[in-house]
């Protein structure tokens, strides 16, 4: 699992980077999924959901501006 404090020390395009691997990694679970009717690690799809979602809201942070 990702943490906040590593995700806010890198860059905006290494957080890119992460979040597209992220999302390749949901995809290829996703259709594991609907292929088999079952993952042999279903807590991982739920870990790369949240991790996706701590990436984006570190990216945003970043984007906004400082103040608002």
């Amino acid at each position: 699992m990702l943490k906040a404090k590593d995700l806010i020390d890198q860059s905006v395009s290494e957080l890119k980077m992460k979040h597209l691997d992220l999302c390749k990694e949901i995809f290829h679970l996703m259709c594991e999924l609907k292929l088999t009717r079952k993952l042999e690690k279903p807590h991982l799809l739920r870990e790369k959901r949240l991790d996706r979602a701590r990436v984006l809201t570190v990216l945003r942070q970043k984007k906004q501006p400082e103040g608002t």
